[in-house]
């Protein structure tokens, strides 16, 4: 079973900057067995992925957050993390993080998930 913990959310003014880390338990280097995703979901929006982190240390994406966001591990502390810069209100969200086994690179379902942390950028 694997748990995953974030923090690191709160309160940034527009153009800054915040840190968010995903603790992982369960078993040992969890981010080199999973692939690992940050997703954010907004108040009446859909869920989206904003970071993804592949076993062997790749990383994906999307174009909204492209350049802004930088996905990253530490798999001594099985730790995940999402380094976000340049921040606009359009990033507020509830930020999770995501594990999932990798069946093939277009099918990962990500059964584990964290409990998510409230980030807001104020204009």
């Amino acid at each position: 079973q694997v748990q995953l913990v974030e923090s690191g959310g709160g309160l940034v003014q527009a153009g800054g900057s915040l840190t968010l880390a995903c603790a992982a338990s369960g078993r040992t280097s969890i981010a080199s067995a999973y692939a690992m995703r940050w997703f954010r979901q907004a108040p009446g929006k859909e869920r989206e992925w904003v970071a993804q982190m592949l076993p062997s240390g790749s990383t994906y994406y999307p174009d909204s957050v492209k350049g802004r966001f930088t996905i990253s591990r530490d798999n001594a502390n099985n730790r995940l993390f999402l380094q976000m810069n340049s921040l606009q209100p359009e990033d507020t969200a509830v930020y999770s993080c995501a594990a999932g086994r990798i069946v093939s690179l277009a099918d990962i379902p990500y059964d584990y998930w964290g409990q998510g942390t409230q980030v807001t950028v104020s204009s």
